[in-house]
């Protein structure tokens, strides 16, 4: 995401404030070695298990793993008619994942005969992470995607001041709240649970995965569906923010102020 999203080198605009040019296409391309076993698996089945994948980081989009034909289970595979196109990469040949009963439609997809200027595709294929039940980094399920080794989390402790206000009615106010910087996005403050109205609460049923912090639960306001969320379990890059809760939603009003602010 560093790479490729907001103003990282391979973004489509990377800023003003650099020494460099990039003697190349507005739509970078970039693949390198991924350093770990990965396997993915559905209804029951490992339908992929490599040592060999690759990242491919692509200008405006996420990193896409790819992997050998070989690392994938070809008897599990059937060939569809669907094809795609992309003016950078070339043709794209899917296949659809049948186990048993069960399948996933045109969960793969590969590039046969992809253009001269990203040649190394050939060979490998890609998947559609959602259409698979489980991926393994190593031993490790990994829930929404792979991590992208250029992004980071940091938490870092604050004295910072923040109010939480809702038509006016405080909801959370703290002078200790740990400050969450991560790559590519606006700094989040998260709030310990006994300095936020937990009585105004609500918890929801709405859940979202991320590989670097891990499964958030979502907590509901009067009048603002899903306005907080926290981390109960974090992974260990966000392990300071465990229980703690962070706020965002057009209803409410977020002030900060520095330490010893008034």
């Amino acid at each position: 995401m560093s790479l490729t999203m907001r103003q990282g080198p391979l973004a489509g605009s990377p800023g003003d404030e650099v020494n460099f040019t990039i003697d190349g296409p507005a739509h970078r391309l970039f693949m390198h070695d991924f350093p770990r076993r990965v396997r993915a698996r559905f209804a029951g089945e490992t339908v992929l298990d490599t040592g060999r994948g690759r990242l491919l980081h692509e200008t405006g989009l996420l990193p896409v793993l790819y992997v050998p034909e070989e690392d994938v289970r070809s008897d599990l595979l059937e060939k569809t008619a669907h094809t795609t196109h992309c003016p950078f990469k070339g043709d794209a040949a899917y296949w659809t994942v049948r186990v048993g009963d069960r399948t996933a439609e045109n969960a793969v997809w590969g590039y046969p005969e992809p253009k001269p200027e990203s040649a190394w595709l050939r060979g490998h294929m890609a998947f559609y992470w959602d259409r698979m039940d489980a991926w393994f980094d190593e031993d490790e399920e990994v829930h929404g995607h792979l991590r992208d080794p250029f992004h980071r989390v940091d938490a870092r402790a604050t004295s910072r001041r923040v109010r939480v206000l809702l038509d006016g009615e405080v909801v959370a106010e703290t002078a200790r709240p740990k400050l969450l910087s991560e790559t590519g996005l606006r700094n989040r403050y998260y709030i310990p649970a006994e300095d936020v109205r937990r009585d105004l609460l609500t918890r929801s049923e709405k859940r979202t995965a991320c590989p670097y912090k891990g499964e958030a639960t979502y907590w509901s306001l009067a009048g603002a569906e899903d306005a907080a969320w926290s981390y109960e379990e974090p992974l260990e890059d966000a392990a300071k923010i465990g229980g703690y809760l962070s706020f965002d939603h057009e209803a409410l009003t977020v002030e900060t102020r520095p330490p010893g602010g008034g």
